[in-house]
């Protein structure tokens, strides 16, 4: 299936990847053993701190699909064969502030990860090995990534993962980070 599909534009990428193996993770699609893992990653209050609250897990049992999150530009995190997290790789909207150019469209890097896999490396090592893939399958191509500022966290892993810091802004009533990775493109 092409990466063209409604709802997510990443170009010519063949999608699904193959699975992308790290020291210790694997990125790969979701399946449906992954569906209670995305329920508590949702209704976590710990994860929902900084994207408006946690939903309600009696929501999301309702709503979550037997596949849960199947789509071009969405990775489950795999350790040890259970699920511990998610990183997506996404058009930014348009209509949001932070944005490259008057095109707008870039891709932009998101991820949650259960509370109980914080502190080990783990989200860096998976967006690491995100972007080595997305470098390789769109050359060239930036990414960003949005934060709050509050988010301690997830700054200095902007940072730790080679970010840059392009303009701060007022959304969602908080302060947010906007910065940007370029891959690095071998002399030519």
């Amino acid at each position: 299936m092409a990466a063209d599909a409604p709802g997510t534009n990443l170009g010519p990428v063949a999608w699904p990847p193959a699975p992308i193996r790290t020291e210790r993770l694997v990125l790969r699609e979701p399946e449906a053993r992954d569906r209670a893992a995305v329920i508590e990653l949702f209704a976590s209050p710990e994860v929902g701190t900084y994207l408006g609250g946690p939903r309600p897990r009696a929501e999301l049992e309702r709503s979550v699909p037997a596949v849960p999150g199947r789509r071009p530009g969405l990775f489950v995190v795999e350790l040890d064969g259970a699920m511990i997290g998610m990183v997506t790789l996404d058009r930014r909207d348009s209509a949001r502030p932070g944005h490259l150019g008057p095109d707008a469209g870039e891709a932009e890097l998101g991820y949650l990860f259960l509370p109980a896999a914080w502190g080990f490396g783990y989200t860096a090592e998976a967006c690491a090995a995100a972007l080595g893939w997305f470098a390789g399958a769109l050359p060239g191509e930036p990414v960003v990534l949005c934060t709050q500022t509050a988010n301690d966290r997830s700054v200095r892993l902007a940072a730790k993962l080679g970010f840059t810091e392009v303009e701060r802004f007022e959304e969602f009533g908080a302060e947010q980070w906007f910065g940007v990775w370029s891959p690095v493109t071998p002399p030519g």
